[in-house]
C-alpha cells in the first residue's frame, strides 16, 4: 500500500496547495461552502489558532490530501474532523494517516468528543468516518466519536 511521504501540520505556506486539493475535487460535495483560494485557507488557519489545525499530506512535493480539526465554540470539548483526498490518491491509506494525526492533536488539546464532517449524499465519506469511529477509542479511550445527526 502506497502512503503519502509526509503528513504534517499545515502552515500558511500550504494554503495554495490545500486550495488546489479542493479545486481538484471538482463538483463533489465536499461539505465546504463556496470556492476556496489560498486567502480563504489562510483565514481558516488563523481562525483555528492553537485550538484546531489543518494537516496536509504530500506525495513527494505534491499536496494530495488534507484534514482538519475544527472546533465548536458552543461546545468546547467537541472537535469536528474532516478529511479531503484527491480522487487519484484515494484508497491508499492517506485519509487514515491524516485522521491519526488529527486524533493525536485532539488528544493533546484535551478534546473529549470528535464528530465527523459528513457532506450530504457522500457515501465514501460515510464509510470512511464509520471506520474512523472505531479507531477513536483505540487511540484514546477517553474520547468519543459521533457521526453527525
Amino acid at each position: 500500500m502506497t502512503r503519502a511521504t509526509e503528513i504534517r501540520r499545515a502552515t500558511s505556506a500550504d494554503a495554495e496547495g490545500i486550495a488546489a486539493i479542493l479545486r481538484g475535487m471538482g463538483s463533489e460535495n465536499v461539505g465546504l461552502e463556496g470556492p476556496f483560494d489560498a486567502a480563504r485557507v489562510e483565514a481558516w488557519l488563523r481562525r483555528l489558532g492553537d485550538d484546531g489545525a489543518l494537516f496536509v499530506a504530500y506525495d513527494g512535493s505534491i499536496p494530495v490530501a488534507f484534514g482538519a480539526l475544527d472546533f465548536d465554540t458552543a461546545d468546547p470539548g467537541t472537535g469536528l474532523l474532516g478529511v479531503w483526498v484527491l480522487p487519484d490518491h484515494r484508497r491508499r491509506g492517506i485519509a487514515t494517516d491524516l485522521a491519526e494525526a488529527i486524533l493525536e492533536f485532539a488528544r493533546q488539546r484535551g478534546y473529549r468528543r470528535i464528530r465527523g464532517r459528513l457532506p450530504e449524499g457522500n457515501e465514501p465519506a460515510l464509510s470512511f468516518l464509520s471506520s474512523i469511529g472505531a479507531m477513536v477509542p483505540l487511540r484514546n479511550p477517553n474520547m468519543r466519536f459521533e457521526l453527525p445527526l
